[in-house]
C-alpha cells in the first residue's frame, strides 16, 4: 500500500509496520520495543548521544504503561528506535536514534511516521520533542513531519553545551 506523501511502500498490520527500503536493499520492520531488545537499543543510544540513557532507563520504559517505544529491525538486527511518553494526553518524544551505518536511508523518518500514526490510539494529541539547536538534519526531518519550533531551552545540553529547540506538532496539524 502506498501512503500519500510517502515515497516508499509500507503497510501496517496490528502493531507492526513493514517497509521496503528506498534502494530496495531490504525490508525493515517497525514494532514495539521488547525487553530482549534493550541491550541493542542501549548500544545505539551510547553510539549516538553524548549523554545516553542506560539499559535500566529503557527497561523502565518497556514496563511503563504511559510509554510507547518502537524499534526498527532489519534482518533480525535492531537498527533504530524511538519512543514517546503520554504526559496527560500530550506526547513527549524522548528518544529518536538510528545506528550510524543505517542513517540517511529513511529509517528515522519511518520511525517517526509510525510513532505519530500510533499516538492517537495511545490517547495522545499534541506531540513535543527537544532537539539540539545545531542538529540541522534532525530539525529538517521534524519540520518535514509538521513540527514547529515554539521555544528554546538555553544551555540545555551539557556535553557539549548547547541550546535545545522545543518543537511541537499540534493535533490539528497531524495527518
Amino acid at each position: 500500500m502506498q501512503k500519500a506523501g510517502m515515497s516508499v511502500p509500507w503497510s501496517m498490520h496490528r502493531n507492526t509496520c513493514v517497509c521496503l527500503r528506498q534502494n530496495g536493499s531490504g525490508i525493515m520492520q517497525i514494532r514495539e520495543l521488547r525487553a530482549e531488545d534493550v541491550p541493542a537499543v542501549a548500544r545505539i543510544e551510547a553510539e549516538v548521544f553524548s549523554e545516553p540513557w542506560t539499559e535500566r532507563d529503557f527497561f523502565e520504559m518497556v514496563e511503563a504503561d504511559y510509554a510507547h517505544y518502537y524499534v526498527a529491525e532489519e534482518a533480525g538486527e535492531i537498527i533504530g528506535y524511538c519512543g514517546l511518553r503520554n504526559m496527560a494526553g500530550e506526547g513527549e518524544i524522548t528518544n529518536v536514534a538510528v545506528a550510524p551505518l543505517f542513517r540517511r536511508k529513511g529509517t528515522g523518518r519511518r520511525l517517526m511516521e509510525y510513532l505519530l500514526k500510533k499516538a492517537p490510539s495511545c490517547g495522545i494529541g499534541d506531540c513535543t520533542l527537544e532537539v539540539r539547536a545545531g542538529n540541522s538534519k534532525a530539525i529538517s526531518l521534524y519540520e518535514s513531519l509538521g513540527f514547529r519550533t515554539e521555544g528554546i531551552r538555553p544551555g540545555f545540553y551539557a556535553k557539549p553545551r548547547e541550546d535545545a529547540l522545543i518543537m511541537w506538532k499540534r493535533q490539528e496539524e497531524q495527518g
